[in-house]
């Protein structure tokens, strides 16, 4: 008789009419009892509604990292040794630290919108969860500017879908999912101040909600958004060949690709995200030039700006 107050098998009392299941448990506990699994499944029914196969796949190897590690638990019963011994397991698979961080955060997460969604007290032991973050890490190579013009003026001889989307990244800071998957219509190189409208797509979702905005066209730029235009394919994406399939842009694919042809005429350093990185350079060294250019203390430096 004592076993019918067993959380783990109470879930099991009302088969017949599965509904009464969790009304079951939650008499005898006091408060519903959520399987890790359940909750990650509900938390990507209801936050992953609009979210990328990314997301969904992400959630789906997290858990299954910590059911592999620590077992599939009630949310309430993982303790701070278990975090503990889940950030040791991950560490131990040798992943950079940054993976560590995304996935911890991804079941913190899951925890927090579970003990929301059904009112459970209790402390989330994943939350501050301490380790070094820049295990593994590298800083990603800042591409110079001779190398830059280099690359442009290859691309101007190439001149082709994929260098068009290089030439577009080089002078933009453009990340290579938001460059891939942009329309034709993006592109309003006949406003007065010719841009690119950098806007979440259904086949293309942007990084984060601030990635939104307008980007202008200058210099290689200007000159890809114009061969882009002057294509008379029906296609409404500005680089077809990745999204042929027009539910999700196949950036994998290009950054696989672009990245070869990048190395093999520069360095293996450098990567397409070095572009991003060589803009914000060029625009610190920009700013900091109209500093001292404004500052008549500056007027007499020795260090010109170039």
């Amino acid at each position: 008789m004592g076993t019918n107050k067993d959380p783990i098998f109470s879930r099991y009392l009302a088969t017949a009419n599965p509904s009464q299941t969790q009304d079951a448990v939650t008499l005898v506990t006091g408060e519903p009892q959520v399987f890790l699994t359940e909750a990650s499944m509900a938390y990507r029914e209801l936050k992953g509604a609009k979210k990328s196969k990314t997301f969904h796949a992400s959630v789906e190897r997290a858990v299954n990292y910590l059911v592999e590690s620590r077992g599939d638990k009630l949310v309430t019963d993982y303790s701070r040794i278990d975090a503990n011994a889940f950030r040791d397991t991950l560490v131990g698979r040798e992943l950079a630290g940054s993976s560590v961080a995304r996935i911890l955060g991804t079941i913190r997460a899951i925890l927090n919108f579970t003990f929301s969604e059904h009112a459970i007290s209790a402390d989330n032991p994943f939350e501050k969860v301490q380790f070094d973050r820049e295990i593994g890490t590298h800083v990603r190579a800042t591409i110079p500017n001779p190398q830059i013009r280099k690359v442009q003026s290859l691309c101007y001889e190439q001149d082709d879908e994929a260098r068009w989307l290089i030439g577009l990244i080089s002078d933009t800071g453009l990340r290579l999912a938001e460059g891939a998957g942009l329309l034709r219509s993006d592109l309003k190189i006949k406003h007065e101040i010719p841009h690119l409208v950098i806007q979440p797509h259904p086949w293309r979702p942007l990084k984060t909600k601030s990635s939104a905005r307008l980007l202008p066209l200058v210099g290689s730029s200007i000159w890809a958004a114009k061969r882009i235009a002057q294509q008379n394919n029906r296609s409404k994406f500005a680089f077809p060949k990745y999204n042929q399939n027009h539910n999700c842009t196949a950036t994998n694919s290009a950054s696989a690709t672009l990245n070869k042809w990048l190395k093999a005429r520069t360095n293996d350093e450098y990567t397409m995200h070095g572009f991003r990185h060589a803009l914000r350079d060029r625009l610190r060294a920009v700013a900091k030039c109209s500093y001292h250019a404004g500052d008549q203390s500056a007027s007499m430096s020795s260090t010109p700006c170039s």
